[in-house]
C-alpha cells in the first residue's frame, strides 16, 4: 500500500503489415500506457512519427457530428439503454438522416427563438410609450413641429427648450418617466433644431416605433404574436425531445463506436515507424506483462515482438538501469530481427496501490497531487489518521450516525467514483466519530450514554473518557492539549521517517542522515527536553501529570529525568549541526519542530469548541443546573426552582433528582410554557445541524489541514503520471 504497482516500460515492435491487428488486440487488452514517440531515433535509424489508419479522418468527422447532434438534442448517458452493435453501415446513410433532421429542427428552433428574442424588445421599447400615454401615431409626420421623446428631468429639458434660440414654440406632455417634446422651429432653422436643443441635457432619446394607435394595443398584438412563436417554439421543443428519445440510443453507442475508431486510427502517431516498420513503446504493471505479452503474442503470431525493456525499481539516482542499449544495426533491423530500442526516458505513470476501505482515501491525496512512482504513497496513513483526528474532535455518537447516513447515501447513491470515494471517507468518518461518542458518552451534546450505559450497565462513576467542558472535568481540556502535542510529535515523525527512507534508497544514507535525520533528531530532542525536568518549572504542570500513575491517562509517564532532558537537547543542536552541513538555509526554520507539533493543539482546541457549540444550544432549549461537585445537569426531567436555588444561603445545596444543586445557569426554553416549547425545538433542530455543518468546515478543515500542511510537507511531492492504457471501457457498444 505504501508503494504503487510495479510498472515495466515494454517494446512491441514488427512489420507494419500487422500493425493495425497489433493496434486492435494491445486495444482490447486496455494495459499498455503509449508512450508518444518524441523523433530522437530520425537521424540515426530513420525512424520518423506514424500516420493515421485509412478511415481515421472520416470516423474523426463523423464523430464530431454525433457529439454535435447529442448536445443539440441534449442527450445524456443516462439515457442509454441495452448495449448494442454498431455495424458500419448504420454510420452511413441512417447517421446522415438524423442529422439533416436535426440540423432542420435546430434551424427552426434558432429562427423562432430569434423571432422571440425580437418580439420582447419591441415590447420593452414599447413600455415608456405605455408610460406617456399618448397615441404613436401623434409622434411623428408632421411638417411644421418637430417632436423628440425621450426621458430626463423635465425641469432641465424645459430650460433647455426655452433658452433656444432656434425654437419658436414647444409643448411637452409627460408620462412618469417619459416625455414627449413638440417644438416649432423659427424659420431656416435645421430639421434637428429640437434634438440640438437638448444636447448637454440628462436626457435619454427613444426612437419612436413605426406603428399607430395606443401603445397598449400595441403592446397587445405583440404579447399575441409572441404566444404564437412560444407555441411554434414548443412543437419543434417537442419533436427534438421525440427524436432524442428516439435516437439517443444509437448516438450514444455511434459516439462510442465511433470514439474507439479513432483511438485505433490514430494510434499510430504515438508510434515510431519507417517505411516497413513499427515500434510503441509504454508501460504496463509488471505482474501483467505475461499475460499482455503471451496473448499479443497467440493473437498476432511471431511477426510481432515484444520485450520488457525496464522494470521501474528505486536507485539511487530515482531511476532505474535496467535498459538495453540502442542497437548500432538499425532501427528497422532492431524492430524486425529481435532486437530492442528505447524512445524517451520518461517517468513511469502511477497506480496507487490500495483497496478495499482504504481506497476512497486516494482522493484526498490526490487534491494535493498524484504520488510519483518514486515516492511513498500516504492513503493507508491518511486511513489511519483523518478519520481519527475528525472523530476525535466531533465525538458525539448522534452525529456519528447521521456522518455515517450521509456517506452510505453519497457512496451507494452516485456511480461516479469522486462521490462513491467521498462517501467512503464520510462513512469511516462517521464512525470514529460514533465510537469517539461512546467512549465520551454523549449523544447529541447530552450525556445520555454515560448515564444509562456507563454508569447504569456498567456502574463506573464516569465515562473512560471525557471533553472537559464543565468545571468539574475541566482537567480533560488540559489533557487533551497534551494528548494533541503527543499525537503531533507521532505524526510528524512518521513523516520524516518517509522522506528518510526515501532518500536512501534514492540519493544513499548519507544525503538522508544530513537531510531528513537532522530534523528527526531536532523534533525528537527538543520534545524530549519539553517533557523533562531540565527546564524546571517552564513547561505546564499538566503536560506530565496527564500520563502519570495518578493521572488521566495513566500508562505511567510523569516525565524524563533532568539528564535524559538536557542529553534531548544536545540530539537537538547536532541535529541543527547536520541541518547545516547539508542545508545552513533551513537553520531559519530551526523553530519549525516546535511550532509545527504546537499547531496539532487545533485538535483539542476543536474538540472543546464544538462541544461547547452543542453545549449551547442544549442549554438553551432544555436549561442547565449544576450540583455541588461543579458537573452541569441539563433539564431533560425537569428543572429545580430558580428562585429557590437563588435563595440559598452560601454553602446550602438544595436536592434534586440526586443532586445538590448549587445554581441554576438556565432555565430553559423547554421549562417557560408553550412559546418556549416551540421556540425550543426550533432552536434545537436548527442548532443541532448548524453544528453537524460546522462540524465539517471546522473539525473536516483542520484534520485535512494538518495531513496537507504538517505532514504531507515532511516527505510528499507529487507530480506522478496517472496510468491511462490505451483501450476504451464500453458502457453502450458490444462487439457481440
Amino acid at each position: 500500500m505504501l508503494r504503487p504497482e510495479q510498472m515495466s516500460k515494454v517494446s512491441v515492435t514488427g512489420s507494419k503489415g500487422v500493425m493495425p491487428e497489433v493496434i486492435e488486440t494491445v486495444h482490447d487488452l486496455r494495459l499498455l500506457h503509449v508512450t508518444e514517440y518524441d523523433g530522437s531515433w530520425q537521424e540515426e535509424f530513420g525512424f520518423e512519427t506514424g500516420t493515421p489508419i485509412e478511415g481515421a479522418e472520416s470516423a474523426s468527422d463523423k464523430l464530431v457530428t454525433v457529439r454535435s447532434l447529442k448536445s443539440i438534442l441534449g442527450v445524456e448517458d443516462s439515457d442509454a439503454g441495452r448495449q448494442r452493435i454498431v455495424p458500419d453501415d448504420a454510420l452511413g446513410e441512417p447517421l446522415e438522416e438524423i442529422r439533416a433532421e436535426v440540423n432542420e429542427l435546430d434551424d427552426r428552433r434558432s429562427e423562432l427563438e430569434n423571432k422571440l428574442r425580437s418580439v420582447d424588445e419591441e415590447i420593452d421599447a414599447m413600455e415608456p410609450f405605455v408610460d406617456l400615454g399618448l397615441d404613436l401615431d401623434l409622434l411623428s409626420g408632421y411638417d411644421t413641429l418637430q417632436v423628440v421623446v425621450g426621458q430626463g428631468k423635465r425641469e432641465a429639458i424645459e430650460r433647455a427648450v426655452v433658452d433656444s434660440p432656434d425654437i419658436n414654440a414647444y409643448e411637452i406632455f409627460s408620462g412618469k418617466r417619459t416625455h414627449a417634446i413638440f417644438g416649432r422651429p423659427v424659420e431656416d432653422a435645421s430639421e434637428m433644431a429640437l434634438t440640438d436643443a437638448l444636447v448637454g441635457v440628462e436626457f435619454t432619446t427613444l426612437d419612436v416605433p413605426d406603428a399607430s394607435g395606443s401603445p397598449e394595443d400595441h403592446i397587445r398584438e405583440l404579447e399575441q404574436r409572441k404566444r404564437e412563436l412560444e407555441s411554434k417554439l414548443e412543437t419543434v421543443e417537442s419533436e427534438l425531445h421525440d427524436l432524442a428519445v428516439e435516437e439517443g440510443e444509437f448516438l450514444l453507442a455511434a459516439e462510442e463506436r465511433l470514439s474507439i475508431d479513432v483511438q485505433k486510427t490514430e494510434a499510430p502517431l504515438s508510434f515510431a515507424t519507417t517505411e516497413n516498420a513499427f515500434v510503441a513503446e509504454g508501460w504496463i504493471p509488471t505482474e501483467r506483462y505475461n499475460r499482455f505479452a503471451s496473448e499479443l503474442k497467440s493473437i498476432v503470431g511471431e511477426h510481432v515482438d515484444v520485450e520488457e525493456i525496464e522494470r521501474a525499481e528505486f536507485s539511487r539516482d530515482g531511476h532505474d538501469h535496467a535498459r538495453e542499449e540502442v542497437p548500432e544495426s538499425g532501427g528497422t533491423a532492431a524492430a524486425t530481427d529481435g532486437g530492442s530500442v528505447v524512445m524517451s526516458d520518461d517517468e513511469p505513470p502511477v497506480i496507487q496501490n490500495n483497496s478495499g476501505a482504504v481506497k476512497p482515501f486516494e482522493l484526498l491525496v490526490q487534491a494535493v497531487n498524484r504520488p510519483n512512482y518514486h515516492e511513498f504513497d500516504p492513503t493507508i496513513i491518511l486511513f489511519l489518521t483523518f478519520p481519527a483526528f475528525f472523530g476525535f474532535m466531533i465525538g458525539d455518537f448522534g452525529y456519528g450516525l447521521i456522518y455515517t447516513a450521509i456517506g452510505y447515501y453519497l457512496y451507494a447513491s452516485f456511480d461516479s467514483d469522486a462521490f462513491k470515494s467521498m462517501g467512503g471517507m464520510t462513512i469511516a468518518a462517521g464512525i470514529f466519530t460514533t465510537i469517539f461518542g461512546i467512549l465520551y458518552g454523549e449523544i447529541f451534546g447530552f450525556h445520555l450514554i454515560t448515564e444509562y450505559f456507563w454508569e447504569g450497565m456498567l456502574h463506573m462513576s464516569h465515562p473512560p473518557i471525557e471533553k472537559g467542558l464543565s468545571p468539574a472535568t475541566s482537567e480533560w481540556a488540559l489533557a487533551w492539549l497534551t494528548v494533541s502535542v503527543v499525537v503531533g510529535i507521532l505524526h510528524l515523525n512518521v513523516g520524516y521517517i518517509f522522506d528518510f527512507v526515501e532518500k536512501s534508497q534514492l540519493h544513499g544514507a548519507k544525503e538522508a542522515i544530513l537531510e531528513t535525520g537532522s530534523w528527526i533528531l531536532m523534533l525528537n530532542g527538543l520534545w524530549i527536553w519539553v517533557f523533562s525536568d531540565a527546564l524546571g518549572g517552564v513547561p505546564p504542570e499538566f503536560l506530565f501529570t496527564t500520563f502519570a500513575s495518578g493521572g488521566l491517562l495513566p500508562i505511567g509517564f510523569s516525565g524524563f529525568s533532568y539528564t535524559v532532558g538536557w542529553g534531548g537537547f544536545g540530539l537537538y543542536l547536532f541535529g541543527a549541526l547536520l541541518l547545516a552541513l547539508a542545508e545552513p538555509a533551513e537553520l531559519a526554520e530551526f523553530a519549525a519542530v516546535l511550532s509545527n507539533v504546537l499547531s496539532y493543539t487545533r485538535l483539542g482546541a476543536v474538540l472543546i469548541a464544538k462541544a461547547s457549540m452543542a453545549f449551547a444550544v442544549n442549554l438553551l432549549v432544555f436549561g442547565v443546573y449544576v450540583d455541588d461537585h461543579g458537573g452541569w445537569h441539563f433539564g431533560l426531567g425537569g428543572m429545580p426552582d430558580a428562585t429557590a436555588v437563588a435563595a440559598l444561603a452560601p454553602g446550602e445545596t438544595l436536592s434534586y433528582h440526586g443532586y445538590e444543586v448549587t445554581n441554576v445557569l438556565f432555565g430553559g426554553l423547554f421549562h417557560s410554557g408553550a412559546a418556549g416549547v416551540v421556540g425550543g425545538l426550533l432552536v434545537l433542530v436548527v442548532g443541532h445541524i448548524v453544528v453537524l455543518a460546522l462540524g465539517v468546515t471546522s473539525a473536516g478543515l483542520q484534520a485535512v489541514r494538518l495531513e496537507y500542511v504538517e505532514f504531507f510537507g515532511k516527505f510528499f511531492e507529487g507530480g506522478g503520471r496517472e496510468y491511462e492504457p490505451f483501450g476504451y471501457d464500453r458502457q453502450f457498444t458490444t462487439e457481440d
